[in-house]
């Protein structure tokens, strides 16, 4: 049996960036690194670099995301990046939303123990809960697909002129351009790359920013959100 990589001590940005919550991130960390790789949830090898390239990665998504908006993290599996988001900004209402198990009592289990008041996790996927969702503000994803499947799944669920933040790689411009056709579809009306993190990470971490318009998601999913209101209105008249 492989002996477990040790978790480094969290560097000084994780201070600056986390505050008053910092030994509540390093608890976050450290479950990672145990629970999390113990249930597949983050692979042995990523335990060195689990501060550097999945925390702080993640929490820099907030210099982007208004204040006091609603989130919801689609695909969260371990929590990233709605955990570390929610431990920066006490001011977002955000929904992790996940259709493993395994990850769901994960992440209940990571809300309860940090005390994130703020926080809901979903079991779910992204399809099966439109419309009973209320919609949100900000979509945040992270390592979920790519980023024409990403949209069809996570704009839907976005209220008029929101926007998705997804957190990507190198292939970021690429992407983005080979998605144009399937995100004007999706009601789309602006997109860019954005670098966050200078000071804090290195290298910056890569946000594509998708902007929608009065219907997220175009006309078919207007249509059922319509229909999935409707039935949840039914019932609870029942």
């Amino acid at each position: 049996m492989t002996e477990a990589a040790e978790l480094p001590p969290a560097p000084e940005q994780a201070r600056t960036v986390f505050g008053e919550r910092f030994t509540d991130a390093v608890r976050y960390a450290e479950l990672l690194a145990d629970a999390g790789v113990q249930r597949g949830l983050i692979g042995p090898r990523e335990v060195p670099r689990l501060w550097e390239r999945h925390i702080l990665n993640c929490a820099v998504l907030s210099e982007v995301v208004p204040e006091a908006t609603t989130v919801c993290d689609v695909g969260s599996g371990a929590g990233l990046p709605g955990i570390p988001l929610a431990l920066v900004r006490p001011d977002l209402k955000i929904t992790l939303l996940e259709p493993l198990l395994r990850r769901t009592t994960f992440l209940t289990e990571v809300v309860e123990l940090l005390g994130l008041d703020h926080v809901t996790v979903v079991r779910g996927r992204a399809e099966e809960v439109l419309g009973k969702l209320t919609p949100v503000h900000v979509v945040t994803a992270r390592a979920v697909a790519p980023l024409d499947r990403l949209a069809a799944w996570g704009v839907p669920l976005l209220r008029p002129y929101g926007e998705m933040l997804a957190l990507k790689g190198d292939t970021a411009e690429e992407e983005l351009k080979g998605a144009g056709a399937a995100l004007s579809k999706l009601g789309a009306v602006g997109t860019s790359v954005l670098h966050v993190g200078e000071g804090v990470v290195d290298p910056l971490s890569t946000v594509v920013r998708v902007e929608v318009g009065e219907s997220p998601g175009g006309v078919r999913f207007a249509a059922k959100r319509a229909k999935a209101a409707r039935t949840g209105r039914t019932r609870r008249r029942r």
